[in-house]
């Protein structure tokens, strides 16, 4: 990883701190603004094995969430994780961070 990604993920994982979760899985979520942290979305060609996806496919989780989606890839559980990407996204575009 080179310098400048490193930089852009700590400055990615500083901004989930405190942040809600928008994964928001019911029944798993522990809504804990203070576990918050960057989920990253992997998909064939976007992430695998030592390669992180950029920060276009990122959601603040909180642990548990996190957790969750780090062991399951049943539909259901990629459609939430998808919609908290986006909701992610929206956050950062209403920040500043994302330039629409």
């Amino acid at each position: 990883m080179t310098g400048k990604r490193r930089r852009e993920q700590k400055r990615i994982t500083d901004l989930a701190r405190g942040k809600p979760c928008q994964i928001r899985l019911v029944g798993i979520c522990n809504r804990n603004d203070e576990t918050t942290a960057p989920c990253h979305f992997r998909m064939p060609c976007f992430g695998g094995i030592g390669f992180i996806p950029g920060p276009l496919f990122v959601a603040w989780g909180c642990s548990n969430c996190h957790a969750w989606v780090d062991s399951h890839h049943d539909a259901e559980t990629q459609l939430a994780f998808a919609h908290g990407v986006l909701r992610t996204q929206a956050e950062l575009i209403a920040e500043g961070i994302i330039q629409w």
